[in-house]
């Protein structure tokens, strides 16, 4: 019989946070962890992939055993990403909704720094920052964490690789009676170190059981192609998942604006997101693919950080990352909370040695994707025009005097006719050739 969040320990309030939320079983991280983080005092390091429940498996436990009474910052919660620290602060606020006069700041990145200085001035208790924007405010004398009880490394495979300084100088700024949560994905030697360096020496290992979340979810593909029939392959692939949701990954962010450009020409329903954007821009396509107004992301791995969105169908690895870690973070965008998804990497001849190297590291099996034929591509463009001119708007400015001519040239043509005649112009000027499919011979009767 499954397990419930009271059996672990939970408490009434929030458990009826979760019940709003329509959480009420337990992931298998979770009866492991929230026990062990309620009822002991030793340090924890938790080795989960992305989609296991890892928010509630620390929020919810280290929540509960915040002291309202405190006036001083008892949990700090660093994540590599202003995006995924929002979605911490979020999930925090939902879950102790019922749990009155908790105190929960964000001070993430991207966003004006001076209401942030404004509201640290109230009491808090739990603070979720990115590690450069914490660093300012503690120089600025803003914030003390000097009384922390209690520090959440999230994602801290990312933070020991890009952010190290930031996050040494934070730690040795915070008591060392504290008690450390480490979360990772995978275990770097930079991690390890980060362990021996900061964590007391008897750490309890956690590892969630992959047999029934994470990775086995997704079906991991790739696809060879020519670099000049890249575009065409992935224009294929995306007509092929109309009205699903995914995530297109680019190495740069020049990529991603090259890819977005093209995806918008051709009337697919996108939005891309990368670190140059301003952080209401990126909050505002990500909404806009959460509520389901676009259904193609384009992203650099800024993206695979802290992007929780249900039904995404796929990934698409437009160009292999450069590390294992950031292949974890980018497949887990799909088939979360048990679902199914496909990640598919568009490679070149020269990455096939990669795909063992994945495998090996990651523990992962590669099946190779059935790259569409030449015809298959030749019509997939041609459905691509019809409807890049079935999405283009009237132009208002035509005069209808023009207008008139236009149909009075076209008037005698019906429906049929004048698509077969634009459909032949197309054919004719791109020089595709669509070959008519073999009539089946005809019995004669005898």
């Amino acid at each position: 019989m499954s397990k419930k969040f009271s059996d672990l320990g939970i408490n009434e309030q929030l458990e009826k946070g979760l019940a709003d939320l329509k959480i009420s079983i337990p992931t298998d991280i979770q009866e492991k962890t929230i026990p062990i983080v309620l009822n002991q005092k030793e340090d924890v390091v938790v080795l989960a992939k992305t989609g296991t429940g890892k928010t509630a498996t620390f929020g919810l436990p280290l929540l509960q055993l915040i002291d309202i009474e405190e006036t001083n910052i008892q949990l700090l919660i660093l994540a590599p990403t202003r995006e995924l620290g929002h979605q911490i602060y979020n999930n925090l606020e939902a879950f102790s909704k019922y749990i009155t006069n908790i105190s929960i700041a964000s001070v993430c990145g991207g966003i004006p720094i001076k209401p942030q200085i404004e509201r640290l001035k109230s009491t808090t208790h739990v603070v979720v920052a990115t590690p450069g924007r914490l660093v300012d405010l503690i120089k600025r004398g803003a914030i003390s964490i000097k009384n922390i009880k209690f520090l959440v490394l999230d994602e801290a495979d990312e933070m020991v690789s890009a952010l190290k300084e930031d996050v040494d100088s934070i730690i040795k700024d915070i008591p060392k009676s504290r008690r450390t949560l480490l979360f990772t994905a995978t275990m770097p030697g930079a991690i390890k170190q980060l362990v021996q360096n900061y964590m007391s020496k008897h750490v309890v290992h956690i590892e969630a059981d992959m047999t029934t979340v994470g990775h086995q979810g997704i079906d991991h593909q790739y696809v060879v192609v020519e670099p000049i029939e890249k575009l065409e392959v992935l224009l294929h692939f995306l007509n092929s998942k109309e009205g699903q949701r995914g995530i297109i990954f680019c190495k740069t962010k020049a990529a991603v604006n090259k890819l977005a450009k093209k995806l918008a020409i051709n009337k697919f329903s996108s939005g891309a997101i990368h670190g140059s954007l301003t952080q209401g821009i990126r909050d505002r396509i990500m909404e806009q693919f959460r509520a389901g107004y676009i259904d193609i992301l384009i992203a650099t791995d800024l993206a695979a950080r802290g992007l929780d969105v249900k039904d995404i169908s796929y990934v698409v690895n437009y160009h292999l990352p450069d590390t294992y870690e950031a292949y974890v973070h980018r497949s887990g965008r799909t088939a979360r909370a048990g679902a199914k998804g496909l990640s598919l990497s568009v490679i070149q001849k020269e990455e096939i040695e990669d795909i063992p190297e994945f495998e090996n590291e990651l523990g992962i099996t590669f099946n190779a994707f059935l790259k569409a034929d030449a015809q298959s591509i030749e019509e997939n463009n041609g459905l691509i025009w019809a409807k890049k001119i079935f999405k283009t708007k009237p132009n208002r400015n035509v005069s209808e005097d023009f207008k008139s001519k236009i149909k009075t040239i076209f008037h005698h043509l019906t429906k049929e006719e004048l698509v077969d005649k634009i459909l032949a112009n197309y054919l004719a000027e791109s020089g595709t050739i669509i070959p008519k499919p073999e009539e089946s011979k005809k019995t004669k009767k005898k």
